[in-house]
């Protein structure tokens, strides 16, 4: 029996199908965030490169005065690997920084930065102590923020990023320490600046 006469002979896989085709129209919706019938603004998104990896941040989520601060960390050599936001500041024995991202200003952190990858420890020749690292690839850090300031929320505010990437083949690339990135901050969301 071919896979036409067994649908035809099936009531229940004829509904199913239905079904499916009904739920993928209605995820596809009619319009995306940010157009016309839509309450929600798009989400602001920036990105740069510094030191062998590409940052994406955006921001997501905005409902009154709070968001959703996430920053996607690209190395973009294949088989490199950043390390984890719990290595101390200076490295372990000197090695390694740690993945982070803080805020300033009108926007204030309304929790700790999540990361999307677990953390693993790898051996490095010369270092007695495990180093906490991400797998290789990318990993993105997600940060709850609230807006904080002159009563509305509105103002400046600024991310400062961290970074440092590593291969356990080619070695590691220079640190990158509190590399700044603007917001501006309204009662309806925020937006990156170029300032």
């Amino acid at each position: 029996m071919n896979a036409a006469q067994y649908l035809r002979g099936s009531r229940a896989a004829r509904v199913s199908a239905v079904l499916l085709c009904s739920a993928a129209l209605a995820a596809c919706g009619g319009h995306r965030a940010g157009e016309a019938g839509d309450a929600r603004p798009a989400a602001a998104t920036t990105s740069f490169t510094e030191q062998g990896v590409t940052v994406t941040l955006t921001v997501s989520g905005w409902h009154g005065s709070t968001g959703t601060l996430s920053a996607v960390f690209t190395p973009e050599r294949k088989g490199f690997h950043l390390y984890s936001t719990d290595l101390p500041a200076d490295g372990v024995e000197g090695v390694g920084r740690p993945t982070a991202m803080t805020v300033s200003g009108a926007v204030r952190a309304d929790g700790r930065p999540a990361a999307s990858a677990d953390v693993r420890s790898i051996t490095v020749p010369g270092v007695e102590a495990p180093v906490p690292v991400y797998p290789d690839g990318p990993v993105t850090l997600t940060l709850p923020v609230r807006a904080h300031g002159n009563g509305n929320g509105d103002g400046a505010a600024t991310v400062l990023l961290g970074y440092a990437s590593c291969s356990t083949q080619d070695g590691c690339t220079i640190p990158v320490s509190g590399h700044p990135v603007h917001l501006n901050v309204t009662a309806t969301g925020a937006t990156f600046s170029p300032r």
